[in-house]
């Protein structure tokens, strides 16, 4: 049994002070709507809270699918880098970038610079490599792959996109995976579903994804950026696949039109038949922070597909 903790959209907060030459760019508006919408209802108390209540579920591993900051500051490049060391050992943390930690150009290179031993995949971590995407992880039975959809867009647009560079070494990293029978989990920050986003949000790609994945095959995806607990399903070679989001991990009780924080854990292993992954869901539940489980659900992982 393989136990993996899924959280996404940390957010961290406070915001530090901005000077005026950081705010004359897209970051005037990430800073107003922050003020006006995030300020209050996303917290580094809610966060703490929900972490505690995950490391005593003792995961093998956790999943962080994007969006650690806000505006891609320095400041708050390098206090994420800070959190991660709290979070876990590179070893057991892998990470992939949202859209806000590639706020700006440029960004997104400091991102993978600092957060590196957290994103490098077990060929990159043994030689001390750079960051390079999708890569490779395997622990036990269990393949972590992370694609990255994180980049700079313009004032009001919060889009990611793959491409075919990107796809095409995620078939191959689905096909090696797949040969040695593990358990294939990709981990990317937009959701790979159309209609999952609004069309400013969404990924730019989708089809090209879907089409990796149909043909090289996966058992689960995890994303992000809705801040929303959703289960969607895609297809595979000749099954479905779980798609499944977690809501902000930052996101207090009864804020912003969003379910508060919570992770899910995934209880993976290896039967007669293929694979068993039980889901459970934990979260905030009241306004004293208590953290319950709300849910749980036996995905069906290697799902045949219907006829048509």
């Amino acid at each position: 049994m393989f136990r993996l903790a899924h959280i996404s959209d940390i957010h961290l907060s406070p915001l530090p002070a901005l000077t005026l030459r950081e705010l004359i760019s897209k970051r005037i508006t990430g800073y107003i709507n922050w003020r006006s919408n995030r300020k209050g209802s996303m917290t580094g108390g809610t966060l703490d809270v929900l972490v505690a209540d995950l490391k005593t579920q003792a995961p093998d591993h956790i999943a962080v699918t994007g969006d650690l900051v806000n505006l891609a500051l320095d400041e708050e490049l390098q206090t994420a880098q800070r959190w991660l060391k709290t979070l876990g050992d590179p070893a057991d943390v892998s990470v992939v970038p949202g859209n806000h930690d590639a706020y700006v150009p440029g960004a997104l290179k400091k991102t993978r610079r600092l957060w590196a031993p957290w994103m490098r995949g077990d060929r990159e971590a043994a030689s001390n490599s750079a960051v390079e995407f999708p890569y490779l992880r395997v622990r036990g039975d269990v393949a972590l792959i992370g694609v990255s959809s994180a980049r700079a867009t313009a004032p009001f647009m919060a889009t990611g996109d793959i491409r075919e560079r990107q796809a095409r070494k995620l078939g191959e990293i689905l096909d090696e995976t797949g040969e040695r029978g593990l358990f294939r989990v990709i981990m990317i920050h937009h959701p790979p579903v159309r209609g999952a986003a609004p069309s400013h949000k969404r990924l730019l790609g989708i089809g090209l994804f879907q089409r990796t994945v149909r043909k090289h095959g996966a058992e689960l995806v995890l994303h992000g950026h809705t801040h929303l607990a959703t289960r969607y399903e895609i297809n595979g070679p000749d099954w479905t696949i779980p798609v499944v989001c977690v809501p902000s991990a930052s996101q207090g009780f009864g804020g912003n039109h969003r379910p508060p924080a919570a992770f899910n854990l995934f209880s993976i292993a290896k039967t007669n038949a293929g694979w068993s992954c039980q889901m459970i869901e934990r979260g905030i539940v009241d306004e004293q922070m208590t953290v319950q489980t709300i849910r749980e659900h036996n995905l069906k992982v290697g799902a045949a597909l219907t006829p048509v």
